[in-house]
């Protein structure tokens, strides 16, 4: 199918990024439409990171990235205020283990000052053990920023795209960019042709903000002229059961690949460990391995020596994008119009904002006309959270729609009317459930509400429960039996059988709805 609209831009990639500079560009009278190849926004690098937005301190101020890490920090309170989506700030203790790492203290000290970040404090050993008891008896000093927040990142970037959407801007998600047509040599302010499997789009601009493939939409535009390798880390997230342990995110001396293993006391509660930093050729490899928990916790161990891998109720990785210049790649190309958002690695998330405005005065100075829309919507009611609210506000609720009442995920109480507020929302998968919900992010990881999830999913989009997926694709979970082959049966056993249970007229949801659960496990 051909799409004759030109239309002002499109953004290649519905990572954070991309969302939050659609989201930016739908406060002006354009037409933007944002494509993204996984079956939903923020499901690529956005969704398995540290979830933190840095305070400003760690990146350098002369690179692009840490130019705009600071303005990236002020960002994320406006955009907390309008969308809802969980964010704190619990500042961070950047420690030192001995005398040797109280320089790099002192550096990234004088650093965020330069670039303007408050708060800052050095602290001696007994100020930090009055604020972290926890922590290690070995931590000699340490950098207090009080601005460093954590936030759920799968949430704001799915709310961040919601808003966008209810001002204009088409997300087509499912639709993977698989060429950009040459440009005309006879027209060079042709619009772009890029073609899906679906269709062919003509733009005026294109952002290339694709993360890890940003190398390879590049050169599909004939602008490639960097490289994307992956950089993979695994994350631990600890039971809760240790909630308090630490309350400000604890960080180590970094060294010149990573910031380290740190700890995390997340949004919602838990206690994360990681991430590793392992260069990897495999854009896809996200599997934890022995040898990432062994380095996680022998290092989160000396930070805090309480932590425990025993306590592990889930693990995952993600792989950064890292291009050859070892910074943000952002800006213009020799292609006019072809615009790049690559090599988004830390402080990636903390500087989304600052990024998106960054491309907005770009693209403004290229000649998009930017006439601010008066009917702009910035604010979004953020989904109801049941089981952090007050028994007088649940019970209200409960009276309103008894949906409420209906508990599906016993661990992080989560009811069937947030299930089915989540599915109206956007939500095609069982990812796209539990990220916009938590349903399935307790300790028993979606034992308990998994198949209620799956079938409220088929319901409310007119599926048949083998149509649900767990993240899209041929991430299936449920398959009908009738394209199972038959188990091959035991011999007979020269035991004698016991007796035959008695009959039953008891459904179960296996027997009701002739599917069967995949053994496949797959990290959140």
């Amino acid at each position: 199918m051909t799409d004759r609209q030109v239309h002002d831009v499109v953004v290649i990639g519905g990572g954070v990024v991309g969302v939050t500079l659609a989201r930016t560009l739908a406060r002006y009278h354009l037409d933007v439409v944002l494509l993204e190849r996984d079956a939903e926004v923020g499901f690529g690098v956005s969704k398995a990171n540290s979830g933190i937005i840095h305070s400003g301190i760690h990146a350098d101020p002369d690179t692009v990235k840490g130019s705009l890490e600071w303005p990236g920090n002020v960002g994320w309170l406006s955009l907390r205020d309008e969308l809802g989506f969980g964010f704190a700030q619990v500042g961070e203790l950047l420690v030192a283990l001995s005398e040797d790492e109280l320089p790099t203290i002192d550096r990234l000290h004088a650093q965020g000052e330069r670039k303007g970040v408050p708060g800052l404090e050095r602290w001696d050993q007994q100020r930090v053990r009055r604020h972290q008891p926890n922590l290690s008896r070995e931590v000699i000093a340490a950098l207090w920023a009080p601005t460093a927040g954590v936030i759920n990142p799968y949430e704001a970037v799915l709310l961040i795209a919601e808003s966008a959407t209810r001002n204009g801007v088409e997300v087509a998600t499912g639709e993977p960019v698989t060429a950009i047509d040459p440009p005309d040599p006879a027209d060079q302010d042709a619009p772009i042709v890029l073609r899906t499997p679906m269709r062919t789009l003509a733009s005026r601009y294109v952002v290339n903000a694709a993360g890890l493939y940003a190398d390879e939409v590049a050169r599909m535009a004939g602008v490639g002229t960097f490289t994307i390798s992956g950089r993979k880390g695994e994350e631990y997230l600890l039971d809760k059961r240790l909630a308090g342990l630490v309350t400000s995110i604890i960080f180590p001396c970094p060294t010149a690949t990573s910031k380290g293993t740190l700890v995390t006391p997340t949004f919602d509660g838990t206690i994360m460990v990681g991430p590793t930093a392992e260069a990897t050729d495999d854009k896809h490899d996200t599997a934890t391995t022995p040898e990432g928990a062994a380095e996680v916790f022998e290092a989160a161990g000396r930070l805090v020596p309480g932590i425990d891998e025993r306590d592990v109720i889930a693990e995952f990785a993600g792989v950064r994008a890292v291009a050859d210049t070892d910074d943000f790649v952002l800006g213009t190309t020799h292609r006019r119009g072809f615009l790049n958002a690559a090599g988004i690695q830390s402080p990636g998330l903390t500087a989304a904002p600052a990024i998106a405005d960054h491309l907005l005065e770009v693209l403004r100075e290229e000649g998009l006309e930017l006439i601010e829309r008066a009917d702009f919507a910035p604010r979004l009611e953020p989904p109801v959270r049941f089981g952090v609210l007050p028994t007088e506000e649940q019970a209200a609720l409960v009276h309103r729609d008894p949906r409420f009442a209906q508990l599906v995920c016993r661990c992080e109480l989560v009811t069937e009317a947030e299930i089915v507020d989540a599915i109206d929302r956007g939500a095609r998968t069982l990812d796209g459930v539990k990220f916009r919900t938590r349903a399935g992010m307790g300790r028993c990881q979606g034992g308990s509400c998994t198949w209620r999830c799956i079938e409220l999913l088929a319901d409310r989009r007119g599926q048949a429960i083998t149509e649900v997926t767990k993240r899209g694709g041929g991430s299936w979970i449920v398959c009908d039996r009738d394209d199972v082959d038959a188990a091959p049966q035991p011999p007979p056993s020269p035991v004698a059988a016991p007796p035959a249970a008695a009959p039953t007229d008891e459904v179960t949801p296996m027997s009701r709805d002739r599917g069967e659960v995949s053994r496949h496990a797959d990290h959140p």
